[in-house]
């Protein structure tokens, strides 16, 4: 979600193209690999678990580069990490529990409209309620965040905070803690790529334990 322009023209897009655009995929993987969807069909291993934005411009296996079947995806606007959201609950718990993954990764991006549209005072509906889990993450750096007297940069530094604080709340499901409390390698990190240079930055705040978490969210064993 993002309030910026396209950067490229997007008219040529058509539902017909799409159909168009899916067969020359299908000619162009084959002449590669004639068993390149036999061996696509027969499962998926994937090692990571990727939380990001639904903004379309970052989508994650292009942007690192990796193949279908490498990184197991779940998109929402702000790439957000709420302990009542059941789809993205039945996501990590599939993740972690049957696909066995080894990392989750919560990315954001710079200049990510749910963000911005949650530092404003404005109405925009029923995403409303949605926002006002980055609204709260704004409550929590208040102080630092109002110093700040460049929007955009404010905005930059409140998807950081976003993106540290849906690593957290990873940390806090049962589904994680479960998973390390069996032994399971599992860690979870926070990214923020940007638009502007494609670049991922690492906000160096895994996670491989309940150590870093406040006692009251710890569960028991």
């Amino acid at each position: 979600m993002s309030k910026q322009p396209h950067t490229h023209d997007t008219t040529h897009i058509t539902y017909q193209s799409l159909i168009e655009g899916n067969a020359k995929f299908v000619e162009n993987t084959l002449a590669k690999d004639p068993d390149y969807f036999t061996k696509l069909a027969a499962g998926q291993h994937p090692p990571v678990l990727w939380i990001g934005c639904a903004d379309s411009r970052v989508p994650a296996n292009q942007i690192t580069n990796t193949a279908p079947g490498e990184i197991f995806v779940h998109r929402n606007i702000a790439n957000m990490v709420i302990h009542t959201d059941m789809n993205m609950l039945s996501v990590l718990d599939y993740a972690v529990s049957v696909l066995k993954v080894k990392h989750v990764i919560v990315t954001g991006h710079y200049g990510c409209g749910g963000v911005l549209a949650a530092m404003s005072n404005n109405q925009f509906g029923l995403i409303d309620n949605w926002l006002r889990h980055i609204k709260d993450v704004y409550r929590l750096h208040a102080d630092e965040l109002n110093a700040i007297e460049d929007v955009n940069e404010r905005s930059d530094r409140l998807v950081e905070y976003n993106v540290i604080e849906n690593v957290h709340n990873l940390c806090k499901t049962s589904i994680v803690q479960n998973a390390w409390g069996n032994g399971q390698p599992l860690s979870v990190h926070g990214w923020v790529y940007s638009l502007n240079t494609g670049k991922i930055k690492d906000l160096k705040v895994s996670s491989h334990s309940t150590a870093d978490l406040d006692e009251v969210f710890r569960f028991n064993k």
